[in-house]
């Protein structure tokens, strides 16, 4: 039950914030976010978001308080143990929540200046940012230098989640210039479509962490920050892989000449008559959304089409299939033949093949 207070997160739309006050009557929510601004919502679009960070508006794991002496100020170092100790110790269970968007993987790596005004000397916390309703398995290498490549932080994080995996101070800005990211992302207990294995290898500008314009507001905190998305990263690579040699090849492959088939109830030999059913079921798959009006039309359509498509064929006889029915359709077709084709030839068609079903044009 949501109540005044709570932090909240929209399931239809990006943001969230806090609930200021609660309409009973209009099922509506009034929630106030990070510009003051109250937006009324209906209270079935909320969600109450649990353990929420006092910098960002997405629930976190932080196991700073637990773990702080792994963590060095110019470097990630969380023992695997250590995380296996701390996650053991949370009694409470983490609430998984899904969003109809998040079907969609996003994966970011996120960069939070802890005194933006000082960014010649400010150290930054870094966030891996899941906004999805997938599980992800990660691990983060970088190249630290004198040791090569090593794994700075590894694990698991939750759909809908972000998780601060470590400390990186301005000294050590050069390690992170190159980052290969690694993901398996996955659901538990249901069925989902399964996402494809990254391993994606970042180049990040040293410079950027200088200049103010490269931290920008978000969804995911309250505080400016440089977010790299990950999945945009990977397609980007994709496209690169393709190498000059391989466009220039594709643009001069001829093209297959497509076959063009005859529509299945036109029978067309020589001396024989074209045979066109305008029942319609044989026009469309479904009927569905159409009224008799427009089912009526359909057909009339596809007798001027024929028609149409045969005019310079003198002597060709075209056999329509319309059935007997209500005879509405039939008497459309004659009165057409009488005002708009009143040249051709008209007659019942054979009734040992058609019964009183089908009308024979003869094109003059």
């Amino acid at each position: 039950m949501i109540k005044a207070g709570d932090r909240v997160r929209f399931l239809n739309a990006t943001g969230g914030g806090i609930v200021t006050r609660i309409d009973d009557k209009k099922r509506l929510v009034y929630v106030e976010d990070a510009d003051g601004f109250e937006i009324p919502t209906l209270i079935n679009d909320c969600v109450v978001i649990p353990q929420i960070n006092e910098t960002t508006n997405f629930p976190k794991k932080d196991f700073s308080s637990k773990i702080q002496n792994e963590v060095n100020q110019d470097t990630v170092n969380v023992t695997k143990d250590k995380v296996i100790e701390v996650l053991s110790n949370e009694k409470a269970p983490i609430q998984i929540i899904e969003t109809s968007e998040g079907e969609i993987l996003n994966v970011f790596l996120a960069f939070v200046p802890k005194d933006i005004k000082k960014l010649q000397t400010t150290s930054y916390t870094l966030h891996l940012i899941n906004d999805s309703n997938y599980y992800l398995y990660y691990n983060i290498l970088n190249n630290k230098e004198n040791f090569g490549i090593v794994s700075v932080a590894n694990g698991l994080i939750e759909p809908n989640f972000l998780d601060e995996i470590g400390v990186v101070a301005k000294d050590s800005l050069n390690d992170w210039e190159e980052v290969r990211v690694q993901i398996i992302a996955f659901k538990q207990d249901k069925i989902y479509t399964p996402q494809n294995v990254i391993d994606q290898k970042l180049k990040i500008d040293p410079v950027k962490f200088y200049k103010l314009h490269s931290f920008t507001e978000n969804d995911f905190f309250d505080e400016e920050a440089m977010l790299i998305d990950i999945i945009a990263e990977t397609e980007k690579s994709k496209l690169r892989e393709v190498s000059p040699t391989q466009i220039k090849e594709a643009m001069f492959v001829k093209e297959k000449p497509q076959l063009v088939l005859k529509h299945r109830h036109e029978k067309i030999q020589k001396n024989e008559a074209i045979e066109v059913d305008l029942h319609i079921n044989e026009l469309v798959d479904t009927t569905a959304g159409m009224n008799n009006a427009d089912m009526l039309q359909l057909q009339l359509d596809k007798f001027n089409k024929t028609l149409d498509e045969n005019k310079n064929r003198k002597g060709q006889k075209i056999v329509f299939i319309h059935g007997k029915g209500e005879g509405v359709l039939r008497k459309e077709i004659e009165k057409l033949l009488k005002t708009k084709y009143k040249n051709y030839y008209f007659q019942d068609a054979s009734f040992r093949e058609y019964g009183f079903g089908a009308t024979m044009v003869t094109i003059k």
